[in-house]
């Protein structure tokens, strides 16, 4: 999953995501807007949305005649520092 054809980590070491208004996925290199539902409560974050990893390049991990699947969601829980 680390090599080359999934996320390239010799190369591309930090998946990052930034709020700056529409939300921006970046892994591998490559920024594409994705749409995430958050909720604020009791100084919490939380949150949720699904990306397809063909959509950055990544070759879903699998072994001959086994494919993981194309979407992967991705969960969050931010608590507040005060």
């Amino acid at each position: 999953m680390l090599g080359p054809e999934v996320l390239d980590s010799e190369h591309h070491q930090e998946i990052t995501f930034k709020c700056t208004g529409p939300g921006r996925w970046t892994p591998r290199g490559q920024t594409r807007p994705i749409t995430v539902q958050v909720t604020l409560k009791d100084g919490r974050y939380t949150g949720a949305t699904t990306v397809k990893q063909t959509d950055f390049g990544i070759k879903p991990p699998g072994k001959a005649g086994v494919r993981a699947k194309d979407e992967v969601r991705i969960e969050f829980d931010v608590r507040l520092a005060s």
